[in-house]
């Protein structure tokens, strides 16, 4: 969870020592050992001129200058003594203090109920817990000396971690106050409210004191009230329900979001408003009449107003709000507390709901099936359809036993199927007239409620037309076999022309794109890789357009579009693009535009040539011509030449040379295929430039 800021904390930390005290201890130090230097050359230097000066014996002499030194030994170290004595009682005396105080603090860091440990600010380990800590994270005191300080955070906690930490090292002698998320030994997740400040340490690392609070129950319940009151938020958006607090003499006051919403005002103002800004009614009419009840609530002579009223809403549209309004004493003020339901979805479906009960009786009484609702074997409703059916009134209908209108031998069938809810074997049975006459009946049933009650929805289908019809249908049944027999052969044919544009197109579109995504994957540059990968795109986009309407499959847009020649140069410049093989087209100007079945021919037959070299051919070269033939009766001569590992025809056994042939001679022309193994293949197709069908 984010961290919080919190106020300073306060556990104090132990007292440091006092800067003033050290540095008199150490001016101290200084000023002895100073004296002692300063008396030692003042003695040897004076006491050597007044010894010589007294005595002129070197014996004499000599005695004295040993009797001086023990004395100058003797009278300091008495001096010396004397100034070290109290310095030593004092530093034994803060030591003491020390060891207490510290004893004192270990005592408070043990007993306290907290948890709380000290961790060296360098390394982020933890030196030292108490047993609080060790009992709230679940690591024993052992376990938590030593450890590194991330491993108590979460791991999507851990830049929250870090932040800290930095933000500590940033100002290390500052308190710092966090609501952070801590894991326990059994990884579940506890929300504390974390202080940290330094303690005192003599010139060694920097060691921190950590003390936390247990913030989860707290914390969880603040998250459940903020949801529960999201959820009602929620609710009370989507039941468009808004509320409304103003004061009785000025009418000023708080309108929630939700309302503001509904009237179009900003849902964000949270200020206090005038209640003749936010609810304007759509007519001065309902205004005054607004008016006149909020002062008799706030006279008192009423206690509650529920109103319908329109407002104007949000985009100037109408909308039928619900207000409640009640009146609250607050001390000596009066304040109007109310509520403010917009009902205009509510309205508008309960007039479409009068609307389709309308339509419902229209549509039963225009209904040629007859339509009776069953609350147990009796019968509460009847359109006007079933009273004809059963050649009496509707009215006298109302009531009747199921007994009185089915036939007794079908009557238990009939139960049956009323109880299975129209599930099962749907029985014909034999309805009953008014004038005793029977006629057998298709049923249909389903559960309904009519009423407030469960009922049976009974819809009954007279089957004497039918019958009569049926045999009218049986005489026509051998005039249908004999046109379906013709309607089979027109299929077969239409199969055949399918079959064949799904091997010449989609095959080949297939196969391009195959190539494209070969060449997509064996291509370094970018641009060209694109190039690639979006030609095999747009032939797949071509693919689908032509399975979506088979009828565009039987002539190419292609040639519509650009003309035979120029569609020939598109389609091989597409297809051989990305191929090794090198294309080369001498594509001439027809003197005359063919008939559009020979474009198709023409087209395709190419189509297939082309596809066939790149699958089996494994050509350097591959030329394509178009010109027009040199003969009696004209036309045009495509042909197709490549230096392949070529074929022996007559082993051929795809269907692509037999459908190349097969649309050669359907539109009036020849195709001839020289080939031979290692040799390549040379295909030559003459076309008319009308067709007339070859026998």
């Amino acid at each position: 969870m984010p961290r919080q800021d919190m106020p300073e904390p306060s556990q104090p930390a132990p007292p440091p020592a006092p800067p003033m005290v050290a540095a008199r201890a150490r001016g101290l130090v200084w000023r002895i050992a100073l004296f002692y230097v300063l008396l030692g050359v003042c003695w040897i230097l004076f006491s050597d001129h007044v010894i010589a000066a007294m005595f002129d014996d070197v014996g004499t002499l000599t005695r004295v200058q040993s009797w001086k030194g023990i004395g100058y030994m003797v009278g300091t170290g008495v001096l010396l003594y004397l100034l070290l004595r109290p310095l030593v009682e004092r530093m034994v005396e803060a030591q003491q203090r020390t060891i207490e105080s510290e004893a004192r603090y270990r005592e408070m860091f043990e007993a306290n109920p907290s948890p709380m440990w000290t961790y060296d600010l360098a390394t982020m380990r933890i030196i030292d817990s108490n047993p609080a800590a060790s009992a709230f994270l679940g690591w024993s005191r052992g376990e938590l000396r030593g450890m590194e300080m991330h491993v108590l955070w979460p791991a999507e906690s851990r830049e929250y971690y870090d932040a800290g930490v930095a933000e500590i090292r940033a100002a290390p002698d500052q308190p710092y106050a966090r609501l952070e998320r801590l894991r326990t030994s059994d990884g579940s997740h506890r929300d504390v409210e974390m202080r940290s400040s330094e303690m005192a340490s003599a010139g060694g690392p920097r060691i921190r004191l950590i003390v936390i609070s247990d913030r989860t129950v707290e914390l969880q319940s603040q998250r459940s009230r903020e949801q529960a009151m999201s959820r009602l938020q929620e609710a009370q958006r989507l039941a468009r329900l808004g509320s409304f607090e103003i004061d009785a003499r000025t009418r000023r006051g708080h309108f929630s979001p939700i309302l503001q919403h509904l009237l179009g005002h900003a849902a964000d103002d949270d200020r206090d408003r005038a209640l003749q800004d936010v609810l304007v009614a759509a007519d001065p009419a309902n205004q005054d009449r607004l008016d006149q009840l909020l002062d008799e609530l706030a006279a008192g002579q009423q206690q509650k107003m529920d109103v319908l009223l329109p407002f104007i809403g949000a985009g100037g549209q109408e909308r039928l709000l619900r207000l409640r309004v009640q009146r609250v004493e607050d001390g000596r003020r009066r304040i109007l507390r109310g509520t403010a339901h917009d009902v205009t979805e509510e309205q508008q479906t309960r007039r479409l709901l009068g609307e389709r009960e309308q339509q419902f009786a229209g549509l039963m009484r225009i209904l040629p099936d007859a339509v009776m609702i069953l609350s147990g074997e009796h019968l509460i409703y009847a359109n006007p359809a079933c009273a004809g059916m059963f050649g009496q009134a509707g009215e006298k209908l109302l009531g009747e036993p199921l007994s009185a209108l089915v036939d007794e031998a079908d009557l238990p069938a009939l139960r049956e199927f009323l109880l299975a809810g129209g599930q099962g074997p749907v029985p014909s049975p034999c309805m009953r007239r008014a004038d005793g006459s029977g006629f057998r009946a298709a049923l249909s049933c389903s559960n309904a409620r009519y009423g407030g009650q469960d009922c049976k929805l009974l819809v009954v289908r007279d089957l004497s037309e039918p019958e009569r019809m049926r045999f009218a249908l049986a005489a026509s049944n051998q005039e249908l076999q004999a046109m379906g027999r013709q309607l089979f052969t027109a299929q077969e044919d239409e199969r055949r022309a399918i079959s064949r544009e799904l091997h010449d197109d989609i095959g080949q579109a297939i196969t391009a794109m195959k190539l494209c995504a070969h060449a997509a994957m064996g291509e370094h540059d970018p641009g060209r890789r694109q190039e690639d990968l979006q030609a095999m795109a747009d032939t797949a986009d071509a693919v689908l357009d032509k399975l979506r309407n088979l009828s565009t499959l039987l002539r190419p847009p292609q040639l519509d579009a650009l003309g035979l020649e120029a569609a020939l140069r598109w389609h091989a410049g597409i297809l051989m693009r990305n191929s090794p093989v090198q294309l080369e087209l001498d594509i001439r100007e027809l003197p005359q535009r063919p008939e559009r079945e020979v474009e198709q021919a023409c087209f395709r037959i190419a189509q297939e040539g082309l596809t066939n070299v790149l699958r089996h051919a494994r050509a350097r070269t591959v030329s394509l011509s178009l010109d027009s033939g040199d003969g009696d009766g004209g036309g045009l001569q495509l042909r197709i030449e490549d230096d392949g590992r070529g074929f022996e025809p007559a082993d051929a056994s795809g269907l692509g040379l037999v459908i190349m042939r097969e649309r050669a001679q359907s539109v009036g022309g020849q195709l001839r295929i020289d080939a031979a193994p290692g040799r390549g293949t040379r295909i030559h197709l003459q076309l008319p430039y009308a067709q007339h069908a070859t026998q």
